[in-house]
């Protein structure tokens, strides 16, 4: 046994790889190393690869979760270089190359000879974090299940009120911000009231809801340019949207917004359902990065500007990808995470076969155009110099949408819920609970009051647990 030990000791041990964040950065990155000669460790402080383009659709009841988060467990079950460990990272020591997560009261910590770094970007108030209590953004899973139950609730609330001044603030729907998210949104809201629950109430009219898009901008889709976006503004308007541009939101609380307009009026909006898409920032690791890698900085945003090869200064093993990267012109969309991915882990590869750092090419970003839907049989997509909307951009969109969907089974229902609610009037996912309203605010308590080891021990985890850098062989 001694000398199977010591056989075993001086063998090389493999080249490890840690990837944070299981998006589009993250699984693309961990798939094209696939074949590579390496240990990978995966670690998301989320169990599921999600689909974020197509969070809207689970907050209007079009597709389900299953099918926009797949576990990541299971797409990369059949990769044997790779292992995936749930735990959010609370530490990356970039001297002695360890990254340290946590899972309730469980910390691992894991070495690494090169770090791929893909944790995205989560919602920005501007400083107004207050405003989350009562409008949720568009980042997440539990992002997207709240806002279906706050959309719904309305309607069933508004059934309900004695008043009228009571109903008209529940049938009133305001989305914050024109962009992709924010256009998509109000027209699955408006199509929500105006087809699905069409004749499903004894007291209300849900045509008769109210759905407001404010922008502090002069033009809704902005960066996709003026053409673009007087089409989508046209066809929201149609729709019965009433877009408000130049209007600031100064203020909310659970029974309004507070918007200061361009000549300076200050007016009042009474809504009881209100989501945000303004604005996005950097993960915070971004900027521990940056703390740790002298002479690395975040933008304005947070994001890391990183080196013309996607690594930071001084750690040219360690890159940074997708939403949390700052590369001019890249925009925060899934094929820079995809492209930034593939990058880096061909740069990986390459030093696997002997290439210096100082002999990497730079990372060019490939712009594959951009889209966003409106409504059924209407999107906008931008392709170079071409612009067009309408149906043709729809099936587009459609197209591209499947085409990034993971597994033939999502693929496939994902299709089928297309086909019911885009034909007909019905959607598949039209369950609310009250917990998805409120269990984000209950969590958000408890943090709030210490409660944090008494909330793990309620569901079994032990006090403290370290482990032990991995110490795995070839």
């Amino acid at each position: 046994m001694s000398s199977r030990s010591r056989t075993m000791s001086t063998q090389p041990a493999r080249h490890r790889v840690v990837i944070i964040g299981s998006g589009f950065g993250g699984l693309f990155g961990a798939k094209h190393l696939r074949h590579a000669d390496i240990d990978i460790t995966l670690i998301s402080k989320t169990s599921t690869h999600l689909f974020q383009p197509l969070l809207y659709q689970l907050a209007t009841g079009i597709l389900s979760v299953g099918e926009i988060a797949p576990a990541t467990r299971l797409v990369l079950r059949k990769q044997k270089n790779a292992q995936v460990l749930l735990g959010e990272v609370i530490d990356i020591d970039l001297v002695a190359k360890t990254v340290t997560s946590e899972l309730l009261n469980m910390r691992t910590v894991t070495p690494f000879d090169s770090l791929i770094v893909a944790t995205g970007a989560q919602q920005s108030y501007f400083g107004n974090d207050r405003f989350a209590t009562f409008a949720p953004g568009m980042k997440t899973i539990d992002d997207a299940l709240e806002l279906r139950g706050r959309i719904l609730g309305s309607f069933e609330a508004a059934e309900l009120a004695t008043t009228q001044s009571a109903r008209d603030r529940l049938l009133t729907f305001v989305v914050i911000g024109a962009g992709p998210t924010g256009v998509e949104l109000a027209g699955q809201i408006a199509e929500l009231a105006d087809r699905t629950l069409e004749g499903t109430f004894h007291n209300i009219d849900p045509r008769d809801a109210r759905v407001i898009l404010l922008e502090g901008a002069g033009a809704v889709l902005g960066p996709m340019g003026p053409k673009l976006g007087a089409y989508a503004h046209r066809r929201l308007s149609s729709m019965g949207v009433e877009i408000q541009l130049n209007a600031m939101v100064t203020d909310l609380d659970a029974r309004g917004v507070t918007v200061k307009d361009a000549d300076g009026t200050v007016r009042r909006i009474e809504s009881s359902c209100k989501v945000w898409s303004a604005g996005v920032q950097a993960s915070p690791l971004g900027r521990m990065l940056a703390e740790r890698s002298e002479g690395t900085e975040v933008d304005r945003a947070g994001r890391v500007v990183v080196e013309p090869d996607l690594s930071i200064k001084g750690h040219p093993n360690v890159f940074v990808v997708g939403d949390l990267m700052s590369v001019p012109g890249v925009p925060g969309q899934a094929q820079g995470a995809i492209q930034g991915a593939t990058y880096a882990a061909k740069a990986i590869k390459a030093g696997l076969k002997g290439q210096a750092p100082q002999d990497r090419k730079p990372f060019k970003y490939f712009n594959k155009g951009s889209m966003a839907t409106i409504s059924r049989f209407s999107a906008v997509c931008q392709v170079g110099k071409f612009e067009f909307g309408g149906f043709i951009a729809w099936l587009a969109w459609l197209a591209l949408h499947l085409y990034y969907l993971i597994g033939y089974r999502s693929r496939i229902v994902t299709v089928i819920q297309w086909f019911v609610t885009f034909l007909g009037r019905g959607r598949g996912q039209m369950a609310a609970t009250e917990q998805w309203v409120f269990a984000r605010l209950a969590l958000e308590l408890v943090n709030a009051d210490g409660q944090d080891s008494e909330l793990a021990g309620a569901v079994g985890a032990p006090p403290s647990v370290e482990q032990a850098p991995d110490t795995r062989t070839g």
